[in-house]
Order: structure tokens, then C-alpha cells, then sequence
């Protein structure tokens, strides 16, 4: 099998040891790292029209750095201060700690898990000792999960509220698309590759995908899998290619 070119839906790895430049030179492939998506803030008016009053809640969950971006620069915008009082509820140690470019750190308004799963659900046993407190749930239009069940489940008072969104990041007219693999790593690349080129035919093209969402939403826009990351037997997107590489003995001579 030939593969000469290969697009990575994802930003150019910082450091120069990445697995991808490993596999570059090893099967003498060329890769181009462009992501498909890419996030926006909301408008003020979008987020009007959600009908939600930041005022009215005493703690925030937050699950990315993004999240908090956009909180505060549309709390800004609508010209609200935050109360000091107001609680904060992040998955990770790392997002907790970003909250220190927006306000004063304190340890008795800033909750988070002691393990870094990064899993909203950690965030259960912590809130369920603050069930007085009306949260907000800060999001990304593409949230599905069921934590707000889950909270109501446990008597928790929680609204969901989108403050970024994920979009097409589109190819330009004068940009080329001769690609032999392509690697995809969220349900949202698949309807940009889709939305880029409603056309798109697949034929020899090796498609691989991480995760179990991404690689159904491959299946469900009619196209082949090739390669499934993620999973048990393949962990890592890197580690997954260079298997298909050795079974299918690409660019073997």
C-alpha cells in the first residue's frame, strides 16, 4: 500500500518529538496538521436568546479553560461584576487555577477533584456538600453529556448554559485537498470534512479515527473505517497507524 500524504486534524505538535514526525520519517510520508473545527465565543445576542441570567446563580461548573474565557469576557460585555461570593467548580487542578487570570484565588470558592481524570462527574461528591447553591453549567454547543441529570437526580439546582461553539474551520478555494489518509478526532471533523466537500468520495482514502463517537460518526456519513483509536488494543492515534502501517506494509518496497 501507498500513502504519501496525510492530514492530522489537529494543531502542529509544540515539541519535535511527537510520535507524528517518527512516522514521517520512518515510511517517508508527509504530514499536514490543519484542524478542521475551531471555537467561537458566542455573540451577545446568541447568548441572550438562551433567556439566562448569570445574577441568579451562585456557582459555576467549569470543564475547559475555553469555558472560562468566554464567561467572563460575555459577563464583560454585559457589563455584570461577579460577585465575590460567587462559587467555582472545575474538573482538573489546571482549569481551577486558570480561574487566577479572572479573580482573586481563593481556596474556599474554587472546588475540584482530587483525581485528574478530567471527568465532570468527579465534580459529584464536591457539589453534592454545596446542594444550597444554584449552578451554572458552562458549555460548548456540542455538550451532550447527562451531568445535568445526574445533578438533578441528586436534588443539585443546575442550568445549562452555551458560551462557545465549535465551527467549520472551511478550506479556502485556493487550498488542495490530496490527501491519502485522513485522521479525525471528534464527530464535529467529520462534518467539516462533509460541509467542505459535500461531494467527497472516499475510494482508497484511509480514514482513521479516535474514539468511539468519532469513529461512529464516520460510519454514519457512509464512509469507511480504516483505522479505530482509542481503544484497548490501540490506545493512541500514533501507536494505531503505525500498526496499520506494519500490517498493510506501507510504502514497502
Amino acid at each position: 500500500m501507498k500513502i504519501k500524504n496525510i492530514l492530522v486534524s489537529q494543531p502542529r505538535p509544540t515539541s519535535e518529538k511527537s510520535p507524528y514526525f517518527d512516522i514521517e520519517e520512518k515510511y517517508n510520508v508527509h504530514i499536514d496538521f490543519r484542524p478542521l473545527i475551531k471555537v467561537e465565543g458566542l455573540s451577545l445576542q446568541e447568548f441572550r436568546a438562551q433567556r439566562i441570567e448569570v445574577l441568579d446563580y451562585t456557582a459555576v461548573i467549569f470543564t475547559a479553560r475555553t469555558a472560562i474565557d468566554h464567561f467572563f469576557r460575555l459577563c464583560e460585555e454585559m457589563r455584570i461584576t461577579i460577585p465575590e461570593t460567587m462559587k467555582y467548580f472545575c474538573v482538573s487542578e489546571k482549569i481551577a487555577l486558570y480561574l487566577q487570570k479572572f479573580i482573586k484565588y481563593r481556596k474556599r470558592k474554587v472546588f475540584f477533584p482530587t483525581t485528574e481524570t478530567n471527568k465532570v462527574e468527579e465534580l459529584l461528591p464536591q457539589i453534592k456538600r454545596h446542594l444550597d447553591e444554584k449552578y451554572l453549567y458552562a458549555v460548548s454547543d456540542v455538550c451532550k453529556d447527562n451531568f445535568i441529570s445526574t445533578l438533578q437526580n441528586n436534588k443539585v439546582t443546575c442550568t445549562k448554559a452555551v458560551f462557545y461553539k465549535t465551527v467549520s474551520n472551511d478550506f479556502s478555494k485556493d487550498e488542495s485537498f490530496n490527501y491519502d489518509m485522513l485522521v479525525f478526532f471528534s464527530p464535529e471533523g467529520i462534518n467539516s470534512l462533509l460541509k467542505n466537500f459535500p461531494n467527497f468520495e472516499q475510494g482508497d482514502i484511509v480514514i482513521a479515527a479516535l474514539g468511539t463517537k468519532t469513529a461512529q460518526a464516520v460510519t454514519d456519513a457512509g464512509l469507511r473505517l480504516d483505522i479505530a483509536a482509542g481503544t484497548p488494543q490501540a490506545p493512541s492515534m500514533t501507536g494505531a497507524i503505525e500498526a496499520f502501517f506494519k500490517e498493510n506494509k506501507v510504502n514497502k518496497k
